[in-house]
């Protein structure tokens, strides 16, 4: 079972303000009390002993110690940015495995924490866009990819790897072959949208019937890896639990974020490498 982060941490941020607010409200008052009654019964008070009764549960003293910082980390993380790291090479050559990500959380609009409801309008994922979403299948996973298709499109993709929008093929021309493949795969610029970027192909390799063909339904998107042969996507996803006219998509309420920079990566296996800082920038 995984850990829900943004509940755990909501969950900490509540306790630890509610310890605050009781203290604040009734425990620092008898604290005072306790102190002004025992200057008042003595001539020269010890400051040992005042300490000693204005000393606060060591349960609040944390709390209180905690709030501040988690509730910091709790508005950042919700409403501005979200780091994640990249667990698969899905989105090479645009993503590598061990990058280390920032996704801004407020693009796509603001929403609350936990039920991710969204409570502010700010603007729609643009065809192009590296998005990260909650798997329809297991929200409990996020994804990673790129934006295909908008609500209303209708996108192909074709036997000899072509992709079409609305019946447009999208521009790509061939940038020559991935070093150290020996030719078995090649990479491409894309522009997809307003976004130039590359992506990667293996012209010897099939994973699907050619020239399939969907339905953008309204309030949804269809999503594609970079690396178009070695990536699970809108292509090929099955649940026997949702509609067939929503397979393949991601609903608005599955959107976590845009991806927009790489901060640092640590490629695997850890042990045997340092964090590096060579593919800090921003994400095409």
């Amino acid at each position: 079972m995984s850990l829900n982060f943004p509940l755990l941490l909501v969950i900490a941020v509540a306790v630890c303000g509610l310890l605050a607010l009781i203290d604040l409200l009734f425990l620092a008052p008898r604290r005072r009390t306790a102190i002004n009654t025992y200057q008042g019964s003595v001539s020269q008070p010890e400051m040992a002993v005042v300490e000693q009764l204005n000393k606060e549960p060591l349960l609040v003293e944390y709390g209180k110690s905690f709030f501040p910082v988690l509730f910091i980390v709790l508005v950042l993380r919700s409403f501005l940015v979200e780091p994640f790291q990249i667990p698969s090479g899905s989105m090479k050559p645009t993503l590598e495995v061990g990058d280390f990500i920032l996704v801004n959380k407020f693009s796509y609009g603001i929403r609350l924490p936990v039920i991710d409801k969204k409570v502010i309008e700010v603007g729609d994922p643009q065809r192009g866009d590296v998005m990260v979403f909650r798997y329809p299948s297991d929200p409990n996973v996020n994804y990673i990819k790129r934006v295909v298709g908008l609500p209303g499109d209708q996108v192909r993709y074709t036997s000899d790897k072509r992709l079409f929008v609305n019946g447009q093929p999208i521009a790509e021309q061939l940038v020559g072959s991935e070093p150290g493949t020996l030719g078995s795969a090649e990479l491409y610029k894309e522009k997809l949208g307003e976004a130039e970027h590359l992506i990667r192909k293996e012209m010897s390799r099939y994973r699907m019937p050619p020239d399939q063909q969907w339905v953008v339904p309204a309030g949804h998107y269809f999503m594609m890896g970079d690396n178009r042969d070695n990536s699970n996507d809108s292509r090929y996803w099955d649940d026997p639990n949702i509609p067939k006219e929503l397979l393949g998509m991601v609903p608005d309420k599955n959107i976590v974020g845009k991806a927009f920079a790489i901060w640092m990566s640590w490629p695997e296996p850890k042990l045997s490498h340092f964090p590096s800082l060579s593919r800090v920038g921003l994400i095409k």
